[in-house]
This record gives C-alpha cells, structure tokens and sequence, in this order.
C-alpha cells in the first residue's frame, strides 16, 4: 500500500477524553501502521504541553493547538500564536461577559479561578468538556490565571451557559477568530474555541502534506468532535467515532465503534493500515 499520512485527534478518539492512556489495541495498531511505512501523528487542540505525555508512544509528528503549531520529526513546520492584542481583547470581552476561560500556550495552559465550580454544575458532556474536568482536576497540569506571565498564548477556551455571552467578542474578533462552539449540556454549558482563522487542524494537515509532498488523497483523520470538522473535510478518508457529535458523525467516511470498543484499530483494520 501506497505510504499514507494518519492524523489522531486524541480526547475521545485515541484515548477516553481526558485520559492520556491510549488502549493497547490502539497502540498495536498504530505500531503495525508504521511497521508498514505510513507515518501517524497527533492532530489535536491540545497545545504542546497537554499533548507531551503521549510522546513517548512515538507518534511521527503532531498538529497542535488545533492547527496553530505542526512539527514532523523534530523540525517546526508552522507556529502561529495570537498577537497580544487579540489576547487581551479576548480576554477582556470575554470576562466582561461572564464567560469562563482557559488560555494555552505552546508549553503551558492558565484558567479561571472559578472554572472548577463552574464545571462541577455540569453533568456528562462532549469529549472536550471533559478533558477540562480531567486538567482541573491536575491530570493535564492546567495553572491558575494569575500565574500567567505574558508568554505567547495560541488558543482560547470558553465556557459559559449561553450563547449571548459571547456576542461581544463576536463582534471585536469574529473577522479574526472562528468560534468553534461543542455541544451544550444540563445544566446549561457552552464550550468551544476561539481558533485563529489562520489556521485550523485540517489547514495544519495540508501544510504538512505540502512540505512532505503527500497528496491529500493519501491522508486519514480521525476524529470525534467539532474542532474536527476542518480535519474531516480536509482528509482523503475520515474516520468519526461512534462516541462523536452527530453532526461530525453525519459527514464521516466511516463511524467506527467508540474508543473503549478498540475503534481506532477496527478501523485500521478495515482500511488495511496494520
């Protein structure tokens, strides 16, 4: 089979949200994967930090950050933090609205004081509310807000009951940011991303396939959650997880069993990768 490029977003998907243990089904996949010449990455909105601990299972590159910071191999290949101005500007519409946030950078992730209060009133939830849950609760190493000390912040992340609050950072930094909302919860709780409109995951796969010379047709993504979209429209074939949003799922290639089920090397198996 011709070499392909396999991209694993990771909370939900390669390891139950939060978790940073993949299954060893999934692992002996993607070791088989390699064996056989393809190259299998992280494609994730978790910046560099959150995203080290599964290094160790020698993934080939990563897209982080949700497209803001690729590396294949050692070598930086795109790295695109926020201005300063669109920092501060997101922070404080954002604050004045009552909104909730986590801001990330390359090696480190700040949030609200009150984000674990906040959270604890919300029962079940997407993969990405509960990756939160699991940094609060000190499994990713998320710091408090008041420890951050200027450093270049790549993304941030909101929670808040209802859409309204985010109208008035809409209307300062929607030209500039795409607000990539999940699915809401009970009690009310929107979550979702503030992701620089210079970059997403599935913009992160094309440059990489274009400093690599793979076609696009060659890729695989899997995925479970919105700020997958841009990774499943990009990708040759698309991967959802039975555990993913509907919507995404709607728009999939192939929905495979969840991540507790070995999904991930069914799905391997089925498309001949291991």
């Amino acid at each position: 089979m011709k070499e392909k490029l396999i991209f694993l977003d990771i909370d939900g998907t390669l390891t139950p949200a939060g978790s940073n243990v993949p299954p060893e089904s999934a692992l002996k996949a993607i070791r088989a994967a390699q064996a056989k010449g393809h190259k299998v990455l992280l494609c994730t909105g978790r910046n560099l930090a959150m995203l080290s601990p599964l290094l160790k299972y020698g993934f080939d590159g990563v897209v982080a950050s949700a497209g803001g910071y690729v590396e294949f191999g050692g070598q930086v290949i795109y790295d695109c933090p926020m201005s300063d101005r669109q920092r501060d500007i997101a922070l404080q519409t954002l604050h004045e609205s009552g909104v909730f946030c986590t801001i990330e950078a390359k090696d480190a992730t700040y949030g609200d004081a009150d984000l674990g209060d906040f959270l604890s009133q919300s029962q079940g939830g997407n993969s990405e509310i509960q990756r939160w849950r699991a940094a609060l609760a000190g499994e990713l190493g998320i710091q408090p807000m008041e420890n951050y000390d200027g450093r270049p912040i790549y993304k941030v992340v909101f929670m808040c009951r209802e859409d309204s609050q985010l109208d008035k950072a809409r209307a300062a930094l929607e030209e500039e940011f795409l607000f990539c909302c999940q699915t809401v919860t009970k009690p009310a709780c929107l979550n979702g991303e503030l992701i620089n409109r210079k970059f997403d995951k599935g913009k992160g796969i094309q440059r990489l396939c274009a400093h690599l010379g793979v076609d696009i047709r060659d890729t695989f993504g899997f995925g479970d959650s919105m700020n997958d979209l841009e990774m499943v429209q990009t990708v040759g074939v698309s991967v959802v997880m039975e555990n993913g949003n509907e919507q995404l799922k709607a728009l999939a290639d192939y929905v495979c069993p969840r991540v507790e089920e070995d999904g991930l090397a069914k799905a391997f198996a089925r498309y001949q990768l291991a």
